[in-house]
C-alpha cells in the first residue's frame, strides 16, 4: 500500500508481535526480518571516515532527537525519532545495552496512527511497566506502555490522545500540548508539556511548561504552568523535551529550546502547589545547536541520586543515508552548594567507556615550553580517549590539538582559558589581586575553524563554556574523539561538544601548546577505542 492509498496514519514499515519471554524473544530476533534489515543497512557504512564508531547511530536512514531513556529489568533502553526509509515520518525507533555503551539495535517500538507522528517523550518504568509518553503530532499527548523484557511490544492507551491538541468545540486552550513528560507523585500520574507563553509587557515567546495531572493516565487535569521565578532563560527559549526529576536534594528540569538548546534548570519542587521554583541554570549549548551543536535531551534516574541523559548532535555535512549521532551518556549529580551558596552541577561521562580501550600510551611530568608546540608522535588516532592533568601555572592559554594533519593544514583545537571568563560579582568579596582571580571563571573551548578543507562543511564558531576553577586546580581534562565528534569534559564541571568532519587520512595527530608562559604536563594518558558495532 503506498502513502496515497492509505485511508489513515497507519505506518508503511513492517510491524511485528514478539513473545513474552526473554528467551523466546532473543530466538524471534534472530530471524526477524526487520532486524535483518537494520543489520544490512548498518553494515553499509562501515568504512565510513565520519560515521562515529563508539558512539551510537541509528542503524538506517537518519534521526533525530532521543526519547523515553530508562532503565527495564537490568538493561538500558534508548528510543528515539527515527525517519525509516519507506515512511520517513517519525517512528519512534530503539535501541537496549546492558552498559550505556554497548547498544544493539532492536525493531522500532512505537509507530504512528492514529497519530501523523511520533514525535518526542519520556518513559517512566513502574515494578510491572513503563509507561512512554510522548506527542502525537496533529492529534495531542499519547500514552503507551510495555511490560515484556525487551520492551518490543506496546500498547496505546485508548487508542487516542489522551491529552488533546484541540478542545471539543474549537475554543482555545490555556495550554500548549507538545514534548511531555511524566512522574508520579501520591496517587496521581503528572505530566509536563513543553510550549511558549507571550512576554506580558514585549508580547514576545518565552519558555513555559504547562502540568496535567491524571489519577489513570487516560483522564487528565490541566492545573497551569509549572515553573516559577525562572530569571535564567532567554526570551524567545522555549521548553520542548522537557525531563523533570529529583536530583541530589534538588529538582532538575531538562529542556531543549529551539532558539539556544539544551539546558537544564535546577530548584525546588513546591509539592503543595505543585509548582518548580528555580533557584540556577546550566546550559549543554555554548553557541546555536546547528550546524555541528548538542541538540535534544532523553534523561532517566541514575539509581544514585544523579540523572544520566543522551543528547542528539546535528550535523554539518551532508552525509549519505545518515546524519546525526548520539553523545556518549553523561551523568549529571549535584556537588552540593558552593561557597556562595549556589547549587554546583557535575558532568561526567558514564557507562562503561572504560571498556572500549586499548594500546594505552601515558606521558607523565613533561614541561609544555612557552610558545612551542609539542607534537606527540606516540599519540595519535581519530577514535581515541584522552586523559590529561596540567598545571596551567600563570599561561593564560593552554590548548590540546587533536585530528591534526601532519603539516596542520587540518586540527580541531580545545583551547583552555585560564580566569578569562565573566568575573561573578558574587563570589567576589575584595579588590585584592587574588580575590579577583578567584572571582573569574575560566574559558573551555573547541574551535573547528581548521578542521576540515572539505568544501561542504558547515562552519561553526568556537563552542566556547565557562568553568570555574579554583586558583590551585590543576586543569583535568577527558576528551572524547570519534571520527566527526568530539566532546570534552572538564574537573568533571562542564561538557562541550562539537562534529568536525577531517577530510585527509592523516589528520589523526595531537598536540600540546602553552602560551606565553610554561605550563606542565602532570599527566597525559591516551588509548585507541574500540567499535561497538564490529
Amino acid at each position: 500500500m503506498s502513502a496515497a492509498e492509505r485511508t489513515d496514519n497507519t505506518s508503511l514499515v513492517p510491524q511485528f508481535r514478539f513473545p513474552e519471554t526473554l528467551a523466546e524473544q532473543e530466538a524471534a530476533l534472530q530471524t526477524n526480518s526487520l532486524m535483518q534489515r537494520l543489520l544490512a543497512y548498518r553494515q553499509r557504512y562501515e568504512g565510513d571516515p565520519h560515521r562515529p564508531i563508539y558512539h551510537y547511530v541509528n542503524p538506517e536512514n537518519t534521526l533525530n532527537d532521543p526519547n523515553g531513556l530508562c532503565f527495564w529489568q537490568d538493561r538500558w533502553h534508548l528510543f528515539y525519532q527515527a525517519y525509516p526509509p519507506e515512511d520517513p515520518r517519525q517512528h519512534w525507533g530503539h535501541a537496549v545495552s546492558d552498559d550505556l555503551i554497548h547498544w544493539r539495535d532492536l525493531p522500532y517500538a512505537i509507530y504512528p496512527n492514529p497519530e501523523e507522528c511520533c514525535f518526542s517523550g519520556s518513559a517512566l518504568v513502574e515494578d510491572d511497566r513503563v509507561i512512554a509518553i510522548y506527542h502525537g503530532t496533529k492529534v495531542g499527548n499519547m500514552v503507551a506502555v510495555s511490560d515484556d523484557p525487551l520492551l518490543l511490544n506496546w500498547e496505546k492507551l485508548t487508542g487516542a490522545p489522551v491529552i488533546p491538541i484541540a478542545s471539543e468545540d474549537g475554543s482555545p486552550l490555556p495550554y500548549r500540548v507538545f514534548d511531555p513528560c511524566i512522574w508520579k507523585k501520591g496517587d496521581h500520574y503528572y505530566a509536563l508539556s513543553g510550549g511558549t507563553l507571550p512576554h506580558a509587557a514585549s508580547g514576545r515567546r518565552t519558555r513555559a511548561n504547562f502540568l496535567f495531572r491524571s489519577p489513570n493516565l487516560v483522564d487528565w487535569d490541566y492545573l497551569h504552568p509549572f515553573v516559577e521565578d525562572d530569571i535564567f532563560t532567554l526570551v524567545g527559549d522555549d521548553g520542548a523535551c522537557p525531563y523533570f526529576w529529583p536530583i541530589g536534594d534538588r529538582h532538575i528540569l531538562l529542556f531543549f529550546s529551539h532558539m539556544s538548546g539544551g539546558q537544564a534548570l535546577l530548584g525546588d519542587y513546591d509539592t503543595e502547589r505543585d509548582k518548580f521554583v528555580v533557584t540556577s541554570q546550566h546550559d549543554f549549548n555554548f553557541g546555536a545547536f546547528g550546524p555541528g551543536g548538542v541538540h535534544a535531551p532523553s534523561a532517566t534516574p541514575d539509581g544514585k541520586g544523579g540523572v544520566n541523559v543522551i543528547f542528539n548532535m546535528n550535523p554539518a555535512k551532508p552525509t549519505e543515508g545518515w546524519n546525526q549521532i548520539m553523545t556518549l551518556p553523561r551523568r549529571l549529580t549535584l556537588q552540593g552548594t558552593d561557597k556562595i551558596g549556589r547549587d554546583t552541577l557535575l558532568v561526567e561521562p558514564t557507562g562503561d567507556v572504560e571498556s572500549l580501550r586499548s594500546e594505552h600510551r601515558q606521558i607523565t611530568d613533561m614541561v609544555l615550553p612557552a610558545n612551542q608546540e609539542i607534537v606527540l608522535g606516540s599519540m595519535r588516532g581519530n577514535a581515541i580517549e584522552l586523559m590529561a592533568e596540567i598545571e596551567a601555572n600563570d599561561a593564560p592559554l593552554v590548548e590540546l590539538n587533536v585530528l591534526r594533519s601532519p603539516g596542520k593544514e587540518e586540527y580541531t583545537r580545545i583551547a583552555f582559558y585560564r580566569e578569562r571568563g565573566f568575573r561573578d560579582w558574587e563570589r567576589y568579596n575584595g579588590w585584592q589581586r587574588d580575590k579577583l582571580a578567584a572571582a573569574t571563571d575560566s574559558l573551555i573551548s573547541i574551535d573547528s575553524s581548521y578542521s576540515s578543507l572539505s568544501p561542504d562543511v558547515r562552519s561553526r564558531a568556537p563552542e566556547t563554556a565557562p568553568v570555574f576553577l579554583e586558583r590551585d586546580e590543576p586543569l583535568h581534562l577527558r576528551v572524547f574523539v570519534d571520527r566527526s565528534v568530539v566532546e570534552v569534559f572538564v574537573n568533571g564541571k562542564q561538557c562541550v561538544a562539537m562534529r568536525v568532519y577531517p577530510d585527509r587520512e592523516d589528520s589523526v595527530g595531537v598536540s600540546l601548546r602553552s602560551q606565553g608562559q610554561d605550563a606542565r604536563v602532570v599527566s597525559l594518558e591516551a588509548w585507541q577505542m574500540a567499535d561497538i558495532y564490529s
